[in-house]
């Protein structure tokens, strides 16, 4: 039985193993020779120091930021949520820096695609000015008064938006599945830096496009010198060899050019031209209509595209159109089943596919009874096709500047549009809101208020526009989908466990020394809930936060089953988890007959040393690991 580690996932030293691993010869007692990677590389030094590098002042921090691991947790919220038990959406308060950490080892290269929309670097609300000693105190302190700005007059204007931004993308590049996607909102400000901090990040080879979004549709003449239009979405692949990008949806003006005029069983066509321009020897003979005899010849300086052994084969099949009298011009029947069932995306999206600003607005105030309680939102109808190109049905989505919630209120859309069970997890700071904003007088208090509710919104009326499906949806014949518009809410803050304070006692009390051991001998803090414990032990464990959690009751104990599904049987307990005190060798053995993967308990719940030694034993003869806390 060994201790539960209450860090994070320590990725510099998962990154050193893997690394190792590959290049042992590259190691000098556990120390990296870069030399030696380099030339083993082909990369051979030499003392020319003049190459090309992207640099800035802090960017050698920013490396250590996101490699400190992080001692925080995720506190779960069942007040605030919709569906708890049933979900397997997340939303998140806290810090994106710290939260990405905690996530690592839940969520280690399973996130199919990344949206965000980070702050633009306007010079206003720059609230993530990371502090590398105490995170968790300073998100606390910054979440409990006004935004700060980020002034072009500090003189590193620039610089602190890349430092904030390089260890976010850098954590959030680890989660992205192999054939991950990317998808990063900006305007002029910040788009140079992007591209190079994406390239280093992803590597150059891994872009895909910038694409241009069409976010105004109206030319404004109030403009200083142009009327911007228009702002960047960056696309970026994990791997861009292992992708496989889906076409767009087919527009119903597509469709409306496919029709059946003559009855043909094979479904609606469209008529292509059978001709050509320009001459060519084998393409000049007649096409005789077989309900008319009429010979056809192609137009002057043209001919027929196919040979014509081809054409008579195509005119027996019915394949060719000679109109309904049989003497107009012949056509080729393309049939719509004979299309690709989809079109390729552009680098051009216009708000008349996408959406705008203004769709944006109004969208919200929709929801929100005519008011729209967050500034410059993105239109659902932009992630949404972001979701098209880059997932499937079950994939998990992530937005770690959530804003709005417009990702969550996307992927429900699309979920109930096409059947899927696609999952988000959104991430966002609960920045404190101007008390004169409108926003504040409505009575939200913080961004992630406005969030939550938004997807409380946006769900409810998903599920009443399907009333007449009972909010369901039927996938392939199979048993009715039903459309998941809950989420899960938890909040950033400091471990349910305690740590050792080692802050110095200036007024020399002992009574505070003797305290700080006395919460040492005490593993568990006592003001935290049992769910609070049971979702810090998912985290460290590396258990996904959308699990299933069953309390169940074995003999007289209470535990938590953590599982996949509800707990029934024995196999749907991966994860046991007991907190209560005085545990005997009985429970440990009513413990196993459960045959869970892990049983958890806090080190000093068991009845005393002698029940501990022989948990150790019952334990070995199962073949069942313990963690302690």
């Amino acid at each position: 039985m060994d201790k539960l580690s209450g860090m994070s996932l320590d990725i510099e030293k998962t990154t050193k193993a893997k690394l190792q691993a590959v290049f042992p010869e590259c190691f000098n007692e556990g120390k990296l020779d870069i030399d030696k990677l380099l030339n083993l590389c082909g990369e051979y030094i030499d003392e020319d120091f003049e190459k090309y590098k992207f640099e800035w002042k802090g960017k050698a921090e920013c490396f250590k930021i996101a490699g400190r691991r992080s001692t925080g947790t995720l506190r779960p919220c069942p007040d605030e949520s919709v569906n708890f038990d049933t979900t397997k959406n997340i939303y998140i308060e806290g810090d994106n820096l710290e939260v990405l950490k905690l996530l690592q080892t839940a969520y280690f290269r399973k996130v199919k695609m990344i949206y965000i929309d980070p702050p633009y670097n306007t010079g206003n609300d720059f609230v993530y000015n990371d502090d590398f000693v105490d995170p968790i105190s300073h998100y606390k302190e910054i979440t409990s008064q006004a935004t700060k700005s980020n002034p072009e007059s500090m003189g590193r204007f620039h610089t602190a938006w890349l430092n904030m931004m390089y260890p976010r993308l850098r954590l959030a590049h680890n989660l992205l599945r192999d054939e991950g996607l990317c998808f990063i909102s900006i305007d002029d400000n910040e788009v140079g830096n992007l591209r190079k901090l994406c390239d280093e990040i992803f590597g150059e080879e891994n872009f895909i496009a910038q694409i241009v979004w069409e976010k105004l549709y109206t030319v404004k003449n109030d403009s200083s010198l142009l009327s911007n239009n228009h702002e960047y979405v960056f696309f970026y692949a994990k791997n861009i060899n292992a992708i496989n990008l889906r076409l767009l949806p087919r527009t119903d003006e597509m469709n409306a050019r496919y029709t059946n005029t003559d009855n043909d069983p094979r479904g609606e066509w469209k008529a292509i031209p059978l001709y050509a321009r320009g001459e060519r020897t084998n393409g000049r003979y007649a096409v005789i209509s077989p309900s008319t005899g009429k010979e056809h010849w192609p137009p002057a300086d043209s001919h027929w595209r196919y040979r014509q052994a081809d054409v008579e084969q195509l005119v027996a099949d019915n394949r060719i159109y000679f109109g309904k009298d049989g003497n107009a011009q012949p056509a080729l029947k393309r049939f719509v089943t004979e299309v690709q069932q989809g079109i390729k995306a552009s680098s051009l999206w216009k708000f008349s596919e996408v959406g705008s600003n203004d769709s944006a607005n109004r969208e919200l105030k929709d929801l929100f009874d005519g008011t729209a309680p967050f500034s410059f939102p993105k239109p659902s109808t932009l992630v949404k096709q972001m979701l098209h190109i880059a997932t499937e049905k079950d994939d998990i989505i992530l937005d770690f500047f959530s804003g709005s919630a417009t990702t969550a209120h996307a992927v429900m859309q699309l979920n109930a549009e096409d059947g899927g069970n696609r999952r988000f997890i959104m991430v966002q700071l609960p920045e404190v809101i101007d008390e004169k904003s409108e926003a504040h007088k409505t009575g939200y208090k913080n961004i992630c208020e406005i969030g939550k509710e938004r997807i409380r919104r946006a769900g409810a009326k998903l599920l009443t526009e399907h009333e007449d499906n009972n909010a369901q949806l039927t996938v392939g014949g199979n048993e009715p989908v039903p459309l998941d518009v809950g989420f899960r809410v938890f909040k950033l803050d400091t471990s349910n466990f305690h740590a050792w304070d080692g802050t110095p006692i200036s007024d020399g009390n002992m009574q505070t020394l003797w305290d700080r051991f006395d919460a040492r001998e005490k593993t568990i803090k006592r003001d935290r809930t049992d769910l609070d414990i049971v979702f810090e032990v998912m985290l460290k464990m590396g258990i996904p936060l959308d699990y299933v959690v069953s309390k169940i009751a074995v003999g007289e104990r209470k535990c938590y089953s953590i599982g996949e599904r509800p707990f029934e049987t024995s196999k749907d307990c991966m994860i046991l988890v007991c907190l209560d005190f005085g545990i005997t060798p009985e429970d440990i053995t009513a413990f196993c007959d459960l045959a869970p993967a892990k049983i958890i308990a806090a080190e000093e719940a068991f009845e005393d040393s002698t029940a501990m030694s022989n948990a150790h034993y019952i334990l070995r003869d199962r073949d069942i690991e313990m963690k302690l806390l």
